[in-house]
């Protein structure tokens, strides 16, 4: 499972122009291959050469040639898998270079003003040429504006730029769709039916490799022609939203079955590998098959999950670009809202039965010194585990010089409460204390020198025998005590402000590593997640809050880099705030609340 990134660097608002006034921005959106990438001196006119101001209105209907369609899909040569890598590279270096020509361009007008009309210094003219060959380069697909019947109609002298970008964006949800297709009849036609592979597998086996696949493959194709309809209705792309909108209500579904049978799917490929060397022969002959482009039969299985993600962030990225109040912002919104809830259920899927597991596992390790406290529970999953150190004795410097000022306690910390417990042999554990979540406090104690290092206080406002009771925990780094700190009390004042405080400026950091989260109380990060940062340590860890859909998790510096350009970060929340407008009767229903809490 993979949180996946979108572009967030766009705005339309001239109040957040991160260039000087009048200087046109040549890195405006160029996070996605076939996105924003109008030729400044070809493909686009100037605001006062455009005929059509009106986003909600493209100009005439230019239908599409027969068999155009085709043709372009028979052009694209990347599979998904190699899409996907290139496309998020992309974003990652074209918002390198973008803040770098930010703030070469602020500082260059600091130290000196330009007169009116001269053309600009020359660091800016190497970073826009800069900026030109590489979103030349590094487009997976083609571009809409360079599609032969794009060129030879007169649309691109007829359009604005805004409508440019935003005729790119909706086309790369369609070549992004046929890549999809592409790979997923490959999943069919090259493993499934594989006779080698099959007399490998026992029938329930092959259900648990391949699951739902045709159902999948069937929804991918009835999409795609529904999208193949509409471009060759008009050249110019009205809309494609209610398009998504319209599949993700009636078909859709079936992505969520083929990842609830994740869990048993990776579970299968991996036992059949180990165990069944037939199996594994079989599936490196069909991996070496130059169709599969040196890709694991593995990266095949996992992309129905992948691209129901790329789907939402796509749609979100439309979203960014279609005028505020339209119709078109409208269906891109509805879309929007029905791809989170589907992505929503396939992640609570999957964990629903990882979750079961692991109750059921920790409690056959558990003791009760105190009265016992049902563990396995439908609403209940593990936050995080782990020893830490009690201080006990009194603090007094007679203590402090005892070799067991410190005795061990192991602490499971689920969504709803927390244990403590004594390590037994074997690694079993007796629970001497219990409290319910919302009644922990932590406090951090600070300068009080090596011994008391990593010591945090943490308060049970009502144990186990309903009284107050403080323990002092000590733990192995600052990390780890931040951590746990977090974790105990998840909405404690953090050093940095949440994005829910809707402030225009915080520190940012893009993903440039791929990182797999370890243990429960980290984020799983994609390449070109962008993330506000919400606490760090002096060893190396962030604890950081993704913009695309507000999941909170601690991850290693080393995974990340930081957007320095306060214009490009005030961009991707503006962006951020607008994707996730809530629906007006949420918002009566927040002000309700926010009212009734007042009233209290």
């Amino acid at each position: 499972m993979e949180p996946l990134a979108v572009s967030q660097q766009e705005t339309e608002d001239p109040a957040f122009d991160p260039l000087s006034p009048g200087e046109e921005d040549p890195t405006e959106g160029e996070y996605l291959p076939s996105e924003d990438t109008s030729n400044p001196h070809e493909d686009s006119s100037s605001p006062s050469e455009c005929v059509t101001s009106n986003l909600e209105a493209p100009p005439a209907i230019y239908p599409l040639p027969s068999d155009s369609f085709k043709t372009i899909i028979d052009h694209i040569e990347f599979l998904y898998q190699e899409y996907r890598d290139k496309s998020t590279q992309h974003e990652i270096q074209t918002r390198r270079l973008q803040d770098n020509y930010v703030r070469s361009a602020e500082t260059s007008n600091n130290s000196q003003s330009t007169p009116l009309g001269s053309p600009p210094p020359v660091e800016n003219q190497r970073a826009n040429s800069t900026l030109s060959r590489f979103k030349s380069s590094c487009s997976g697909f083609n571009l809409w504006q360079d599609l032969p019947d794009v060129r030879k109609s007169d649309v691109l002298t007829l359009l604005q730029p805004e409508e440019v970008k935003l005729q790119e964006a909706m086309f790369e949800l369609l070549t992004s769709e046929a890549s999809y297709y592409k790979s997923l009849r490959l999943v069919v036609s090259h493993f499934m039916d594989s006779e080698r592979l099959r007399a490998t597998l026992h029938q329930s086996e092959i259900h648990f490799i391949f699951s739902n696949v045709l159902e999948v493959l069937a929804t991918s194709e009835r999409f795609l022609l529904a999208l193949e309809q509409r471009f060759e209705e008009n050249i110019v792309i009205s809309d494609v939203c209610d398009i998504v909108h319209d599949h993700a209500v009636k078909h859709f579904g079936v992505y969520i079955t083929y990842v609830c049978n994740q869990t048993y799917q990776e579970r299968a490929y991996r036992t059949l590998l180990q165990e069944r060397p037939e199996f594994r022969d079989a599936v490196g002959h069909l991996e070496m098959d130059p169709v599969c482009r040196g890709l694991p039969f593995s990266s095949f299985l996992i992309l129905p999950f992948q691209r129901i993600t790329r789907l939402k962030l796509l749609v979100q990225n439309i979203l960014t670009k279609v005028e505020e109040g339209s119709e078109r912002e409208m269906t891109a919104l509805q879309a929007h809202r029905e791809l989170e809830k589907l992505v929503r259920s396939c992640n609570d899927g999957v964990r629903k039965m990882s979750r079961t597991e692991q109750l059921i596992s920790i409690e056959k390790t558990l003791e009760f010194k105190i009265k016992s406290v049902p563990i396995i529970s439908h609403s209940r999953w593990l936050m995080k585990q782990g020893e830490l150190q009690q201080m006990s004795g009194p603090r007094t410097s007679r203590t402090l010089r005892t070799k067991k000022l410190f005795r061990p306690v192991y602490l499971f910390l689920f969504n709803d409460l927390l244990l403590l417990c004594k390590p037994l042999t074997g690694e079993r554990y007796q629970v001497f204390d219990v409290a319910t979540r919302g009644l922990l406090r932590v406090e951090e104690l600070e300068d009080q020198g090596q011994t008391l290092a990593n010591v945090f206080i943490l308060k049970l406002l009502e144990n186990a025998h309903e009284r107050e009771f403080t323990y002092m925990l000590k733990a192995t780094s600052q990390s780890e005590m931040k951590r746990w700190m977090t974790s105990l009390v998840p909405n404690r004042r953090t050093k940095f402000v949440s994005m829910s405080a809707k402030l225009l400026d915080c520190p940012q950091v893009q993903c440039v590593h791929p990182y797999v989260s370890q243990e429960p109380d980290e984020l799983t990060l994609d390449l070109a997640d962008i993330l506000n940062v919400l606490d760090k340590t002096e060893d190396g860890w962030v604890f950081g809050e993704r913009l695309h859909d507000q999941e909170k998790g601690w991850f290693p510096r080393t995974v990340v880099e930081e957007i320095m350009n306060p214009n490009i970060r005030t961009q991707n929340l503006k962006e951020c705030f607008r994707v996730h407008k809530p629906e007006e009767g949420s918002q009566n229903k927040d002000r309700r609340k926010m009212g009734s809490r007042t009233r209290q």
